[in-house]
């Protein structure tokens, strides 16, 4: 816990840096933010394996969520604005820095909010050409499958015919899954004591969608069957407490 921050705490201020008195543009300060993703997980133990290709182009990324690791996991294999709750933007170095490097805050009890990050997710797409990392579930779970998901993004990939590509995130630890009213600091502190914390990360092909009812469809049997393939016994029986 205490190298994740530190090590953050340098991050955070060579991309302030970079970003805001040298003007470097958004792929050299995206590239910091990668190095931070892949060298933070390892040292705190978090060893990946992937399977599939991650992708290199600009593409809207669908996700199930288990953990706060989820978006850093993904950043470590692509440049990317994650779409996260505003709440985010208020945590000590990570709010400041995630502003700096690329991100699309979201207050979702406010629909204008909504209405503006989706067209910002198009915007980041095809004008700025980045990907976009999206959760579509909402929040974190720890059930086998996947809870229902937020219709507005899928609406935006089918409207602006954004290239989707599926990925699985699969833990191998249920421990390691941020579920219930436990803190982030807690959770995390409980975690990182452990030596290894290993986890999958599944890529699916890259797809366009003309119909939203039919991408979901698609995207959660994909990213289920994914998770099942994956599962460690201990998650076949788990009954967790929703956040």
């Amino acid at each position: 816990m205490v190298y994740f921050a530190i090590y953050t705490a340098r991050i955070v201020a060579e991309v302030y840096w970079r970003r805001v008195i040298l003007k470097s543009d958004m792929q050299s300060v995206m590239a910091v933010r990668r190095r931070w993703a892949q060298r933070v997980l390892y040292g705190v133990g978090v060893r990946v394996e992937t399977s599939g290709t991650p992708p290199d182009f600009p593409c809207l990324v669908l996700s199930n969520h288990r953990s706060y690791l989820d978006p850093i996991l993904l950043l470590r294999d692509m440049y990317a604005y994650p779409v996260a709750k505003a709440e985010l933007a208020n945590w000590p170095l990570i709010g400041k820095g995630a502003r700096w490097a690329g991100i699309l805050y979201v207050q979702r009890d406010r629909g204008a909010s909504r209405v503006s990050t989706l067209k910002a997710i198009a915007d980041v797409i095809q004008e700025q050409g980045f990907s976009v990392i999206l959760f579509p579930e909402g929040t974190t779970s720890g059930l086998p499958g996947l809870l229902p998901f937020k219709k507005g993004a899928l609406r935006t990939a089918t409207k602006w015919d954004l290239p989707v590509v599926p990925v699985a995130i699969c833990f191998e630890d249920p421990r390691d899954y941020w579920v219930g009213n436990i803190s982030f600091i807690a959770h995390a502190a409980q975690r990182f004591k452990d030596r290894e914390i290993r986890v999958r990360v599944c890529y699916g092909q890259a797809k366009t969608y003309q119909d939203s009812d039919l991408l979901e469809t698609e995207v959660r049997q994909w990213i289920e069957k994914q998770l099942s393939d994956n599962a460690h016994p201990q998650t076949l029986n788990l009954r967790p407490e929703l956040s």
